[in-house]
Formats: structure tokens, C-alpha cells, sequence
């Protein structure tokens, strides 16, 4: 562990206002920082979260519009070929069934709303399907859209962003050295190779991680930089969630405090970027969920894909026990 003293994690956080880039050696140090200085190191996080966020929380809501059925091995996910998990999988959703997600993400508070699909690529079919329902979506809501539809050709980003589509997500997931113990049918550059697809047509890019699947604390840094090469404007941090059924059913590697100390890393790495507590919180946080908020400034409510998340007036509550507010602008 390493032990630094409030005035230093308050030094650093003021130098990364004025501009600092924080060196991988001071992220390293953040991740392995002693327990006895959590509230220390968060109180420096909140100071460059505060600066560029105030006490404002964005809202997020996941639809998952088609499920299972995906040829992809990723070691982490119950829709994947490889996993027995028992989720339900069906073909995509109606347009409506889209839609109405639209207006239940707006009763639920969200302002931004995230249309995922399993597989590895969409057809230009689905494509246009997608692209039928956000151009209602747009035409009667102000919500902003993601799209989470796999990997990309130039045409299909463009046509999302022409019927659109603000943001577009493809995680990273895990770091470029760590990539191969967790998925063999893709690798990291396929994936970087979609986000800069997704930038080029003007879409904005939407990446994370998932925390807790093996990766040391320097690869851990490794993915929070490589995300601020990569100018991700909105950064999933997800926490591993061990379902059954799947090949790393059973792993269990983070700690509430370690979860708080990789959300402060991810911050002082990027500041000024949506740093958003996903899929696990609500299993590897729990009682100090609260406190995730000092480092990052968006959450998910309702549901995962095909794991449940708190009901949504637990999230309302958490942030105004705070006194933090929700904003309506997700984006």
C-alpha cells in the first residue's frame, strides 16, 4: 500500500486542474493507495469532479433490443456463445417496444438513452431499424441516443449519425496485454478500430472498462490511458459481475475500496470526461455506492442487460442525500 497525506492527493488534484497529466507511476499510485487515506484520496477526486461537473449526476438508461444469440466468447458475458447462463435471448424488438423504452427512460429521470444489441456486427437491416426508431425517438423526446450495436462499417456509422444518434459505446473492457484471456474471437484493435469509425462520422465516442477480470494495477492504468488517447467522451466503468454460466463465473477481485479507488484513478487520468459507475456496481460497491459519486458524475438506473439493477427511487434517493441533482442534459 502506499500512504500519502490529504495535502498531497490535494496537490496533485490542484495540479491536474491547472492542467497536469497525471504520469502512469501517480495512477498506479492511486489504485494501491492504503485504505486509511480512501477518504482522503476521494475528497482530492471530488475537488477535480466538482470543477468540472459541479454536484450535477447524469442519468443513463439501458433497453437491451436484442439478446443472446451473440457468436462472440468474451469470458464475462452471459450472451455470449461460450456462457450456460440462463438469460432469456429473442430477435430484436419491435420499433415500438424501442420507442416506448424512450418514454419509461424519461419517467425513470434519464436524459440519455442506450439502445444495445448482442453480436458481433449489425446487418445494414438492423441498422435501419434502429435508425426507423431513433428518428421518432429525436422527433418526440429531447433525450440524447447511444447505440450499442457492435462492431462497424464507415456506412452504417453514418447512417446512425444521419438519423441521430449522439453517442456510440464500444468498450475496451480490459487492457490490450489482458485482452487475450478474455475474448479470442475479437481483439483490441478490432475494437479500437470501431471507435475511431464511430469519431470520423462524427458520432460521439462512448468507451469503459471492466474492472476485476484479472488485470494488475499497471493495466489497469494502462486502460484508463489508453481511453484518454483515444478522447472517449463518456467512460462506463463497470465492475466485474461473476454470472453463472459463464467462463469467469466465481471471480470475485474487488473490494468496495479498491472499486472507490479505481473510480479516483479514472478521474485524475480524465478529468473532464463522463466517468459514469456501470454494470456491478450495485454487487461490488453496496453500502458505499454513495461514495462512487465523488469520483464519477453518472450512473445507470434500472436494469442491466440481463442482470438486475436497484430500483430507480434508491438511485433519486442516493443523490439527493448527497445533495447532489440530477441533470437533465446527459450528454
Amino acid at each position: 500500500m502506499i500512504t500519502q497525506t490529504i495535502h498531497e492527493w490535494t496537490l496533485l488534484a490542484n495540479r491536474v486542474i491547472d492542467g497536469h497529466q497525471v504520469t502512469a507511476d501517480e495512477a498506479v499510485a492511486i489504485v494501491r493507495s492504503s485504505d486509511d487515506q480512501l477518504l482522503a484520496l476521494l475528497q482530492a477526486t471530488f475537488m477535480i469532479r466538482s470543477h468540472y461537473f459541479g454536484r450535477k449526476v447524469k442519468l443513463n438508461m439501458i433497453i437491451n433490443a436484442k439478446s443472446g444469440l451473440c457468436p462472440e466468447d468474451c469470458g464475462y458475458c452471459s450472451q455470449s456463445i461460450v456462457s450456460e447462463a440462463p438469460i432469456e435471448k429473442y430477435a430484436w424488438l419491435t420499433k415500438e417496444k424501442i420507442i416506448e423504452g424512450a418514454h419509461e427512460s424519461i419517467r425513470r429521470k434519464a436524459g440519455t438513452y442506450c439502445i444495445v444489441a448482442s453480436g458481433r456486427r449489425p446487418t445494414d437491416r438492423e441498422i435501419e431499424h434502429v435508425a426507423d426508431a431513433v428518428r421518432e425517438i429525436r422527433e418526440t423526446t429531447d433525450l440524447k441516443i447511444c447505440c450499442c450495436l457492435g462492431f462497424l462499417k464507415e456506412h452504417q456509422a453514418q447512417k446512425l449519425a444521419e438519423a441521430g444518434v449522439h453517442r456510440y459505446n464500444h468498450n475496451l473492457n480490459t487492457s490490450k496485454d489482458n485482452y487475450g484471456h478474455i475474448t479470442t474471437t475479437h481483439t483490441y484493435e478490432d475494437r479500437i478500430e470501431t471507435l475511431e469509425q464511430v469519431k470520423y462520422s462524427g458520432i460521439s465516442p462512448c468507451s469503459g472498462v471492466i474492472f476485476g477480470m484479472g488485470e494488475s494495477d499497471e493495466e489497469a492504468v494502462d486502460i484508463a490511458i489508453a481511453l484518454k488517447q483515444l478522447d472517449a467522451d463518456s467512460i462506463p466503468c463497470n465492475f466485474l459481475n461473476a454470472i453463472d454460466g459463464t467462463p469467469l463465473e466465481g471471480r470475485s477481485e474487488l473490494t468496495p475500496a479498491k472499486c472507490l479507488k479505481l473510480l479516483a484513478m479514472m478521474r485524475f487520468v480524465n478529468p473532464t470526461k463522463e466517468i459514469r459507475v456501470a454494470g456491478g456496481r450495485e454487487v461490488n460497491l453496496r453500502s458505499l455506492q454513495v461514495m462512487a459519486l465523488y469520483a464519477a458524475n453518472s450512473i445507470f438506473v434500472g436494469d442491466y442487460l440481463t442482470t438486475a439493477g436497484q430500483e430507480q427511487h434508491w438511485d433519486w434517493q442516493m443523490i439527493e442525500d448527497l445533495g447532489f441533482e440530477i441533470e437533465e442534459c446527459a450528454l
